[in-house]
């Protein structure tokens, strides 16, 4: 036996370790984020200020006139067009400042809720998923600074965008748009993200992965808007009244310039913020309180094909999209019946239709719908393609293609899913739009003629799943760059004709290239051509992922 030593009579014990004040390291966790998102946030936030600004001068454009405004607020008075809009309130006085919160704020509501979403999961669950969050909080870092970094980026984020929106639109200077309107337009984008930011707080505690709790935070804006628009085509509000959407709209910006609306979304959203620390208190880190599902003691013979595969990771994703462009197609398909009396008083827009052909104005509109929904549909099939990328970075590839799986099969299979989701989602949303046509105009050969219209913009679809294929396999640090093609689609497509585009710029998309049925009679040859663009991109895309290393974060 050994003796120990007993301690000195004037020796002291050593102090024990203080513990750690649960928000202590945010200030640094908050610079790190900050240069994360250098790029990804001025980008989000010119994005948004540049459609407000450019959507707010076409507006001052198509309407310059009382009597071309009140015309039109005569014909959004439908139910259907006040479901894709907003409130009836704003119709009293439609001015061209009214235009704007009338017909955006909706639309814009659920993009800027879409970046709070990503920014809090993407420095909280994120972090936690690729093992960061662990390494970072085995020093002093508090439990709870990761999330309360997040949120106050979401924060500065959102106030920085409501200040550049009001300040980039009082100095249009359009007769209507004042700085106190345009301070309030500003708030109510604000005040939207930060509900869903702090939606987001508390998802990211429930899901254990990151689609997980993006999904859940999307599914939610989903349902705000949904509410929103059930509540405002109706003959009561009381709907619109549980949307924070809902609530960011009755500030009525350029209108009655309304403040109080705006609290209640500031107090769900701090009593959300609440919500999800009080969450993280109660689970591990990298684990989400909605215990992972056991999966069956064998897999299906489909896992066993990468095929299968990567269907089973992004079927979710998939079922998603289509349900949403069916509903959106669904959306668009009740107005046409009514897009005589919307469109027909306004010069420029006849204009912009006449051009794209057409023996009546609800083809033509159709047309140019379906360029919005194909670019929907093209969000789709860049992420189908890119999500070979997070297996990639993720390690997960690495552990497959140690095995006999080659590096051609595996990229195939997510590649497959890209491709085949770009015809489902494109024919779920021609279904939509088909049904919902042929119920408004009563003419059901709609429904075959705008399904086919929808289906003909599969080719441009797999040219962008083919540009995002070549920067995987040959430039992988900037896959960034593949989500350049639905923004430029996007902005050449819908508003080229309106504003005024040189034909090049169309030139330039894929989506240009594609008969504008059913405005246009049908043309195989460039649908042709774009396939075999894709099949080119593909193939080089799949021969540069062969001859590099993978890339493990």
């Amino acid at each position: 036996m050994t003796a120990t030593a007993a301690p000195s009579a004037g020796a002291t014990a050593a102090p024990a370790a203080a513990p750690r004040a649960p928000f202590t390291g945010t200030g640094a966790l908050l610079r790190f984020a900050l240069r994360r998102d250098r790029l990804r946030l001025p980008v989000w936030l010119a994005a948004l200020v540049v459609t407000t600004v450019s959507t707010a001068n076409s507006y001052a454009t198509l309407y310059d006139s009382p009597e071309a405004r009140a015309s039109t607020a005569k014909t959004m008075a439908t139910p259907a067009a006040l479901a894709m809009t907003g409130p009836r309130h704003f119709l009293d006085h439609y001015t061209h400042g009214a235009m704007l919160s009338h017909e955006m704020i909706g639309f814009m509501g659920v993009l800027v809720g879409l970046m709070s979403v990503l920014i809090v999961t993407r420095h909280t669950r994120d972090e936690e998923e690729t093992g960061r969050a662990e390494l970072v909080r085995s020093t002093v870092i508090g439990r709870h600074a990761q999330l309360a970094a997040a949120l106050t980026l979401a924060l500065l984020t959102n106030l920085a965008l409501a200040l550049l929106l009001a300040v980039s639109l009082t100095g249009l200077g359009l007769e209507s748009v004042g700085m106190g309107g345009a301070l309030v337009y500003g708030a109510a984008h604000a005040a939207i993200g930060l509900v869903f930011a702090g939606v987001a707080a508390i998802t990211a505690q429930i899901s254990s992965s990151t689609r997980g709790a993006s999904g859940l935070a999307l599914a939610v804006i989903g349902a705000a808007y949904i509410l929103r628009a059930a509540g405002d085509s109706g003959s009561t509000d009381a709907l619109s009244w549980a949307s924070p959407i809902g609530w960011a709209q009755r500030s009525y910006p350029f209108v009655d310039d309304r403040w109080w609306p705006l609290l209640l979304c500031l107090a769900v959203a701090a009593a959300c913020a609440a919500t999800g620390f009080a969450l993280s208190s109660r689970r591990d880190v990298g684990a989400g309180l909605r215990p992972t599902r056991l999966g069956r003691a064998t897999a299906s013979r489909a896992l066993t094909s990468p095929f299968g595969l990567a269907l089973r990771l992004q079927r979710g994703l998939l079922a998603g999209f289509c349900a949403g462009l069916f509903v959106m197609g669904a959306m668009y398909g009740s107005i046409i019946g009514d897009i005589e009396d919307m469109l027909g008083s306004v010069e420029q827009i006849q204009q912009a239709l006449a051009e794209i052909g057409g023996a009546t104005l609800a083809e033509s509109f159709a047309s140019m719908v379906m360029v919005v929904i194909s670019v929907v549909s093209m969000v789709f099939v860049v992420m189908a393609t890119l999500r070979a990328r997070a297996e990639e970075t993720g390690g997960r590839a690495e552990a497959l293609l140690t095995t006999g799986l080659s590096r051609t099969a595996w990229l195939g299979g997510h590649l497959a899913v890209a491709l085949l989701g770009a015809v489902l989602t494109q024919l779920m949303a021609g279904l939509g739009f088909g049904l919902a046509a042929a119920a408004a105009s009563g003419d059901h050969a709609m429904t075959g003629d705008l399904i086919a219209a929808a289906l003909v913009h599969v080719p441009a679809l797999w040219t962008a799943a083919g540009v995002a294929l070549v920067l995987l396999g040959w430039l992988p640090r900037a896959t960034a760059l593949a989500w350049v093609v639905p923004l430029y689609a996007f902005a050449v497509g819908y508003l080229g004709e309106i504003l005024q585009f040189p034909e090049w710029a169309g030139d330039l998309s894929p989506l240009g290239h594609v008969p504008q049925l059913p405005a246009a009679p049908m043309e195989w040859t460039p649908v042709l051509v774009l396939t075999l663009v894709a099949a080119a991109l593909c193939v080089t895309g799949i021969a540069g992922f062969r001859r590099r290393d993978l890339e493990t974060k």
